[in-house]
């Protein structure tokens, strides 16, 4: 491997390691947000989430916009993952990151829930709407929410099946061997079963597990990625052959 490849190798692995650790960060920033901010993480009823999202609307925006930052940077970071896991274990490196960016592409499609919202509570708050109108409106509201939740829960579903495939690769893979590996694949069959509970009782209280574990694994995995790319060799055996 030549120098420029040996560049271009730590800067695809130095981007997207921080790119996870940015992301595992920014999605801890995002449930503060929700936690302790004017959002709350009581649930409530369907009437109430549209009477009240004026007050809330400006820290949704900020909620939402922080969550589609968050699935961005970590397409980054499986990409990264791909990359340092390919020359050793090219067959589950490949599926693991393509079912990984599958994923958060489903929770990237309904990552701007508000953008769909907030026509319904202006129509809902208009000064001539009625009794009957606010209450079509909030069938519509149910109704929007509904397809949101779908996506959110299909995305969960896929993603733990991307850990685990990745953590397979890296039981191959020296430069992260059985800990890192076994990590991911724990990891990912934790996130399988909140998945799983998810799909049969959308309302089950273990929905956040699965979360914490995606987003344990992109803080553990991006530094482990961006440690490797401070080292003197990067890439894959086949490479380091090569040079």
């Amino acid at each position: 491997m030549n120098d420029l490849q040996m560049m271009q190798e730590k800067s695809v692995l130095r981007w997207g390691g921080l790119a996870g650790i940015l992301g595992g960060i920014l999605f801890i920033v995002v449930f503060a947000i929700v936690g302790f901010g004017p959002v709350g993480m009581e649930p409530v009823e369907p009437a109430e989430e549209v009477m009240r999202f004026p007050e809330i609307r400006t820290a949704r925006i900020v909620e939402n916009g922080l969550y589609l930052a968050v699935l961005v940077l970590w397409v980054i970071h499986f990409l990264a993952l791909y990359r340092a896991l390919r020359g050793t274990s090219l067959a589950p490196a490949l599926f693991g990151s393509a079912l990984g960016i599958l994923g958060l592409v489903m929770l990237v499609a309904g990552a701007l829930p508000h953008v769909a919202t907030d026509p319904i509570s202006d129509l809902y708050h208009a000064p001539g709407a009625t009794a009957g109108d606010q209450a079509t409106l909030d069938f519509l509201w149910q109704a929007t929410m509904g397809i949101l939740e779908m996506l959110l829960v299909t995305g969960l579903v896929i993603l733990p099946t991307g850990l685990i495939a990745l953590g397979v690769a890296m039981f191959g893979a020296p430069d992260f061997g059985k800990g890192f590996g076994g990590v991911s694949v724990a990891l990912g069959l934790v996130g399988g079963v909140a998945a799983c509970v998810v799909l049969v009782d959308p309302a089950s209280p273990i929905f956040p597990v699965g979360v914490f574990a995606l987003i344990v694994f992109h803080l553990v995995l991006g530094w482990k990625v961006y440690s490797l790319s401070k080292g003197k060799y990067v890439g894959s055996l086949e490479d380091r052959g090569k040079g």
